[in-house]
């Protein structure tokens, strides 16, 4: 009797919490619904018989019994139960309702021991599911914020267009073949891809039930750590979980601090779909007075920089420039700065080396090689007091500026010289990579030849796709050849920069195209004392700046030969004074490409990332942008990271299988 007396009165508290939960979720529905009323969004479930159109699917396929993401259960299949719903399928009607009752009993079962077990039934289309039965069970369990439900499951396949929206969801039918799990769900094309391949998987792999559960199981620990930030318009809980782990470990989750990993979330969940600001001027704005005085009384008086290099400068043309470079500035702003330099090696990864920087004092860092970008984004998330700085160009990370230089524009005077000097109409280029600015390098020379030159043709070949393409060019009869070009500003021996090949196979050097990291250091360490780095924070939000400086700052030039005619010297010197005024664009000039697509007609001047991710190439210029699977292992990883058509690029897989 007692024990009687005892599941009664269980049975009326479960009941009584029963009743006050069907309120509460009654309550819920009609805010949601005048919400949505108010601002002229439907306020019910979807449907899907509304939404499918028959004769576009093609299948259907029984997935059997599935844990399915109760946020990705969006409708009904019919529209009997459409009124009864609001939109997040809380219920509408009143609780003394034949359905109020039916909601209530179904809860006391789910907050009896044994809960709700059986299995809905629902179809799944685009990814998005609709219930055919069980829809109160869907309701009763989502006012409980369970994550999923258990549900019977058939596809209905849409037939293949050539639409974002399909190209999407057909990739996520290749990521579903392989993990089985409807947990992610990306907003931009190739990013399923890109997660199989950063979680350490081969792209074909089939996941085992183990390694299902441990992705799943970190994404959740992820999406309740990530739900304390803020994430930018456009951006879901996938793509800013397929940012953070592109950039940490897995395992990072237990081995990072409370502070370190909130930091890291917010600067690669920031990081997701972030803007490049170009700046394209070396000189910053003047400040008024009062910025002045405040300037005064609160910026340092001195700098400590740091200079992270990949290789040794020994080793490296690129590093030694910088390594040059480095000297230089410190020399010139002698004691307002104090410069170090470390160098990865067997000992010191990047990350190592950011860390005993930051502990020796530096209050900016300077990376010099692009590949450092993930260590440069990791440092300013756990060192967000100290400015980071990588040497490339289009990387979307606000936490790190990046810098370049428009080496195009020294390209475009050495192609002037080129086309003045030829015997032979015939012109030939040596292209590093298909990497952002390249191609416009490529084709600012090809203008320039044909400034001076109209019968010039430029023969493209490239240093990543073979060994030797200096000869290549020789062989096929080019008398004028643009070489690299040289990373400081003493002249180089040839072949360096721009050389003319005699009969006899003697290079003659006809100019030196030129990196000066001298003067880049000097300007922005200089603008750095002076509190324009703050500035330029103010004035540009949260966008990532790509500091990306021509002629016009020093930063690059192009040195003629004593041995080349007054008058071409004075050619050049007339169209680099025009180009630093402002007055001349290598690219304001009427020029098709190579399927004859006029680019230009002459009457507008191309913007920064016009330039910058520029694919195509001048019709002057015979020989293509070479595809990924033509280029050498060496050059591989700098494609990745800053090819044309690095979007393309199939990934590979990130580090061990979990």
């Amino acid at each position: 009797m007692r024990d009687k007396k005892k599941r009664k009165e269980a049975n009326d508290l479960s009941r009584t919490e029963a009743v006050e939960a069907y309120r509460a979720a009654h309550k819920k529905a009609l805010k949601t619904y005048r919400e949505d009323a108010e601002h002229g969004r439907w306020p019910y479930v979807q449907v899907l018989d509304d939404l499918l159109d028959v004769a576009h699917v093609a299948g259907r396929i029984e997935l059997g019994v599935l844990q399915v993401p109760i946020d990705r259960i969006v409708g009904t299949v019919n529209d009997g139960r459409r009124s009864v719903f609001s939109r997040d399928f809380m219920p509408l009607p009143e609780p003394n309702s034949e359905f109020g009752t039916k909601w209530i009993t179904l809860c006391e079962a789910h907050l009896d021991a044994e809960g709700i077990r059986d299995p809905i039934r629902c179809y799944e289309y685009y990814g998005d599911f609709y219930v055919q039965e069980g829809n109160k069970r869907l309701s009763v369990l989502r006012y409980f914020d369970a994550p999923f439900i258990p549900a019977s499951v058939q596809r209905i396949v849409p037939a293949y267009a050539d639409d974002e929206k399909t190209r999407l969801y057909y990739e996520f039918l290749e990521f579903y073949h392989l993990s089985r799990t409807y947990a992610f769900r990306f907003t931009k094309p190739g990013c399923y891809k890109k997660l199989v391949a950063a979680l350490g998987f081969e792209q074909d792999e089939v996941w085992t039930e183990e390694q299902r559960r441990s992705v799943l199981s970190d994404f959740s620990q992820f999406s309740l750590e990530a739900a304390r930030v803020k994430f930018p318009e456009g951006v879901g809980m996938s793509d800013a979980f397929l940012a953070w782990i592109s950039l940490y470990s897995h395992n990072d989750f237990s081995a990072l601090s409370p502070e370190t990993l909130l930091a890291s979330l917010n600067a690669s969940v920031t990081d997701a779909d972030a803007d490049v600001t170009v700046a394209t001027e070396a000189e910053p704005a003047g400040k008024t007075f009062l910025s002045r005085i405040y300037d005064a009384m609160f910026l340092p008086t001195r700098l400590s920089a740091a200079f992270i290099h990949e290789f040794p400068p020994e080793q490296s043309g690129w590093v030694r420039g910088h390594e040059q470079g480095r000297l230089f500035a410190e020399e010139q702003l002698k004691d307002r700065i104090r410069t170090r330099a470390y160098v990865v090696d067997a000992d010191n990864d990047a990350d190592a080396l950011f860390r005993k920087a930051v502990e020796d004092g530096a209050q900016a860092v300077f990376a010099t090689t692009p590949s450092l970008i993930d260590a440069c984004r990791r440092a300013a998330a756990a060192y967000p007091g100290v400015k980071i700085l990588n040497c490339s160009v289009a990387m979307p990370y606000p936490g790190v500026r990046t810098y370049y230089s428009r080496i195009y524009e020294t390209k475009f005077l050495a192609g002037v010289i080129a086309g003045a000097c030829s015997h032979s109409d015939l012109l030939g280029y040596v292209a590093s990579a298909p990497i952002f600015g390249v191609p416009a390098s490529v084709n600012a020379f090809a203008l320039g030849a044909r400034l001076v030159n109209p019968r010039a043709v430029v023969k493209l070949r490239w240093s990543c796709t073979e060994k030797d393409p200096l000869a290549s060019l020789i062989r096929d009869g080019v008398d004028v050849i643009s070489n690299q070009e040289w990373f400081a500003p003493e002249a180089p021996q040839p072949p360096f920069g721009l050389i003319r090949v005699h009969s006899d196979g003697t290079p003659e050097p006809l100019a030196a195209t030129f990196w000066n990291w001298g003067a880049f250091y000097e300007k922005l360490l200089n603008d750095i004392l002076q509190g324009h780095w703050e500035d330029e924070s103010a004035n540009r939000s949260a966008a990532a700046i790509n500091y990306w400086w021509g002629l016009q700052s020093g930063v690059i030039g192009v040195t003629p030969s004593d041995k080349l005619p007054e008058g071409v010297r004075a050619l050049v010197e007339t169209l680099k004074a025009a180009i630093v005024e402002g007055r001349l664009d290598p690219f304001r000039r009427v020029m098709s490409d190579q399927e004859g697509i006029v680019r230009n007609d002459g009457s507008r001047w191309f913007s920064p990332s016009e330039i910058l991710h520029m694919n195509w190439l001048s019709d002057t210029v015979e020989g293509g942008i070479p595809p990924f699977a033509d280029i050498l292992p060496f050059a591989q990883s700098i494609v990745r990271l800053l090819g044309v058509y690095r979007e393309e690029i199939p990934p590979v897989k990130d580090g061990p299988i979990l």
